[in-house]
């Protein structure tokens, strides 16, 4: 076991880690975070996709005792209570969810494209959105909920809720 210290969605915490666990698996074992789903355990399908310390990174790759000092974000960290984001509600409107496994992952993806390029064209979604799998839904309706959201501001929100510590820090011991 190893201590870590991290920050979860605004949440920080100290915990013992097991040194060979996948943070993947940690989220959804030991914490709970069952949003961040394992597709392939590979690095390939996307469906573990979060942020750490902002970057998009497949978390079936990256081991638990690896995050202390990180900062991570999890689609459970989007929503507040019954309110979506922008990109949460594009992607309902746009019918961009079907069995939903990819969808974490695919949120997560998109939240990281958005920092880095507020208003992507088609081309910029499409490689945004690249390491992510989707079995159901086709691509179409994710780009067109990805330029809809962007459209509609979603980069803002992102960078509002940031500058709050929303999803980026603040908390307290948990």
């Amino acid at each position: 076991m190893r201590t870590v210290h991290f920050t979860l969605n605004g949440e920080r915490y100290e915990r013992n880690v097991p040194e060979h666990k996948t943070l993947l698996h940690y989220l959804r074992e030991d914490l709970g975070y069952t949003g961040t789903k394992e597709g392939c355990g590979a690095g390939e399908c996307g469906a573990c996709t979060i942020i750490m310390n902002g970057d998009a990174v497949n978390s079936c790759l990256v081991l638990a005792a690896e995050i202390d000092g990180a900062v991570l974000e999890t689609v459970e960290g989007e929503a507040r209570g019954e309110e979506l984001t922008l990109v949460q509600k594009a992607f309902d409107r746009h019918h961009a969810v079907q069995c939903g496994y990819c969808t974490g992952g695919m949120i997560m993806s998109v939240k990281d494209l958005l920092r880095r390029n507020p208003n992507p064209d088609r081309e910029a979604v499409i490689e945004g959105i690249e390491g992510n799998f989707c079995r159901c839904t086709g691509y179409e309706q994710i780009i067109e909920a990805v330029l809809d959201a962007a459209s509609q501001g979603a980069a803002r929100e992102i960078a509002q809720r940031d500058a709050a510590g929303e999803t980026r820090g603040g908390g307290n011991d948990a």
